[in-house]
């Protein structure tokens, strides 16, 4: 576990908080996170998230990290404590919708597409202010923008990750001071960063990282 202490004491440095990407891995496998001492995991299917949330302690905040189909949103609804990948004001409006029937608020991230990589959902800058005038216009009442989520180009380049994240952290500046007071004062969080690439990003302002591999080593497919 010393991987995990070391990169616990990075994020703690930075002020930044460690999501322990738990996909595909074992519940008996999570749990020695948990009893390090971990809460915070991050799944990226709904089916898996939904069957661990209902078996592992109550206590665990679960992150939504993959990409989510409004038909999907129902599932998890009724505990997800935030969802990172929101890219569709049409995705917006269902987990509104489903925040509503469960009588939650629930904490989103609005996800910005930095990388090359024609595969990496997200919105560019302009769909991005776009999708915030339309909520301020509205006034969603159930959800709550937490931030910004973005994935760097997947490459061994790293001035060119590092441009991305400053990117990234340039844009959610921007939207944030764009904001008004009371939206603005908890529009906190800019997640980026995973195993490959994280201390770049909490150089580059990471609030949030997102680390699988290197805590629970190659994925389980």
């Amino acid at each position: 576990m010393n991987t995990y202490k070391n990169i616990l004491a990075a994020c703690s440095q930075s002020g930044a908080e460690l999501v322990a990407v738990s996909k595909t891995k074992p519940v008996e496998q999570i749990m020695e996170l948990y009893d390090e001492g971990q809460r915070v995991f991050g799944e990226n299917k709904v089916q898996e998230l939904v069957e661990k949330q209902a078996t592992m302690p109550k206590d665990i905040k679960w992150h939504l990290i993959g990409h989510l189909q409004t038909n999907k949103v129902k599932y998890i609804a009724p505990f997800v404590d935030l969802i990172h990948a929101v890219d569709s004001l049409k995705l917006l409006k269902e987990i509104n919708k489903q925040a509503l029937k469960n009588d939650r608020i629930i904490d989103i991230l609005v996800q910005i597409k930095i990388a090359e990589e024609e595969t990496k959902f997200g919105l560019d800058k302009e769909d991005a202010i776009a999708l915030f005038q339309s909520i301020e216009q509205e006034g969603y009442k159930h959800v709550r923008i937490r931030g910004l989520m973005g994935m760097a180009t997947f490459t061994d380049d790293k001035a060119q990750i590092k441009s991305e994240f400053e990117t990234m952290n340039t844009l959610f500046q921007e939207i944030k001071s764009s904001l008004d007071d009371s939206t603005s004062s908890y529009f906190t969080e800019l997640s980026m960063g995973m195993s490959g690439d994280y201390e770049l990003a909490l150089q580059s302002g990471s609030t949030m990282v997102r680390i699988g591999s290197l805590l629970f080593g190659a994925r389980n497919y």
